[in-house]
């Protein structure tokens, strides 16, 4: 049932109503439905095909080389330091949204990212509150904030936007970054026979924030939840150092090897598995229809819990709850026995279009702080609210093994993922239970 839900996307649509201000924060393809969504995403595509793709991956090796540098000189001489993993990687991640969107307008990118995640914070605590239709309209801080956020962003893209087209125009276009293939793939739609429209200038905005919310944490958040498994498992991480040796030994990954990372892909699955970036998928019921032996009629709520999926003992067996990647070294298809159950970037057509975007950064990441560093949790209690992981530098040549302590703060931990409580309690961190849908 779960993928006839999720395949039929016409009768089974994103549920409608809620705050409005959301919208504030995100619309874009995953706004759209029917023949609109179809447009959408058939004008997206081309920028998160592989062979596009692989014209990002320098951008994934410099935003993660400034990542890494900043760790090694927090040593210097000592053999110990102390760094906020989640705020590197969260920023590392944010960097390579900049980057692989605007290209050479970065700059003006990071900018934009900074009001994207003050608007996230705004936008989350309005949804969380009740909602009384009109309070919207009222002049309150928090809403003529959100408003000239809005403003603002809007303002960066579309100057933005005007540049690339004038230089459309005079023929010195780039394809090689998400904004460039997008406004070229609209320009081809645009000019096919028959074609009935593009996207809007609007549309191309709000995409350009979509790229940034469902793209700023995710991967950083996944890179996390790695390094902490991995920690515990140092089994697995070896097993990992060694792979990425093989392939690369001391020298930059590039997209052909990293496509070799058996080991890190099966890690990366099992880790999806466990800490899912989404909690559950809902969708609505378009007209009246049969779900296998229930009769659903319009308008009704339908709502496939990821997490629960990921943890059924009858697909996953009575280690569900353990870390165990082999449980992947035949492919998902092997390990879900052929059924519905892995749903880490949702499924059916409106699978996460940019899943592979966000693979390929996350490999990228991990095997060079792999070349760079091992690493092993400690709990050492609360500090602060702090918990501190050891990291050891990774040093083969002269034997060295440097550590640094690496915290994460109730304050900078993701406000969208959903956190399980038992990761919580063992590595004294303070829980924080959000729900969130799929992107």
């Amino acid at each position: 049932m779960t993928r006839e839900v999720l395949n039929n996307y016409n009768q089974y649509q994103k549920p409608r109503g809620g705050n409005p201000l959301t919208k504030l924060l995100v619309r874009g393809v995953v706004d759209t439905e029917a023949d609109r969504w179809v447009k959408h995403r058939k004008i997206l595509n081309p920028a998160f095909h592989v062979e596009k793709l692989k014209h990002m991956v320098p951008a994934f090796f410099v935003s993660c080389s400034e990542m890494l540098d900043k760790w090694g000189e927090t040593l210097t001489n000592e053999s110990s330091g102390e760094v906020d993993v989640w705020t590197y990687l969260s920023t590392f991640s944010a960097d390579v949204i900049s980057r692989t969107a605007f290209g050479s307008s970065y700059e003006e990118g990071r900018k934009i990212f900074e009001l994207q995640r003050e608007q996230a914070v705004l936008v989350m605590k309005a949804a969380q509150s009740v909602y009384i239709p009109g309070l919207r309209f009222l002049p309150t801080k928090s809403n003529k904030r959100m408003k000239e956020i809005d403003q603002e962003i809007k303002a960066s893209i579309n100057n933005i936007i005007d540049k690339r087209v004038v230089a459309m125009k005079a023929g010195e276009t780039s394809n090689d970054d998400l904004l460039g293939i997008l406004l070229d793939s609209n320009d081809k739609e645009i000019k096919q026979p028959g074609s009935i429209y593009g996207l809007s200038i609007e549309d191309v905005i709000e995409e350009c924030k979509l790229f940034y919310f469902a793209g700023q944490e995710t991967t950083g958040t996944m890179l996390v939840w790695t390094m902490i498994l991995l920690g515990h498992h140092t089994d697995w991480q070896k097993r990992a150092r060694e792979e990425v040796l093989h392939v690369f030994g001391d020298k930059k990954p590039d997209i052909d090897g990293l496509s070799q990372l058996k080991v890190i892909n099966i890690i990366f699955y099992e880790v999806l598995r466990l800490y899912p970036p989404i909690l559950f998928l809902r969708r609505m019921v378009h007209e009246e229809t049969k779900l296998g032996n229930l009769t659903l009629p319009a308008e009704t709520l339908v709502q496939l819990n990821v997490l629960l999926s990921h943890h059924e003992k009858d697909t996953w067996g009575e280690d569900v709850h353990e870390f165990i990647p082999e449980r992947f070294s035949e492919g998902v298809s092997k390990a879900t026995k052929g059924q519905a159950t892995y749903l880490p970037f949702g499924g059916g057509p409106r699978i996460c279009i940019g899943q592979n975007f966000a693979m390929l950064e996350a490999k990228m990441a991990l095997a060079m702080i792999l070349q760079r560093f091992s690493f092993e949790v400690t709990l050492l209690g609360r500090l602060h609210h702090r918990n501190l992981v050891n990291l050891v530098e990774y040093c083969a040549e002269i034997g060295q093994h440097m550590l640094i302590y690496v915290y994460m703060s109730k304050g900078s931990l993701s406000s969208h993922l959903y956190r399980p409580r038992d990761v919580f309690r063992a590595l004294h961190l303070y829980e924080v239970l959000n729900n969130v849908e799929d992107a």
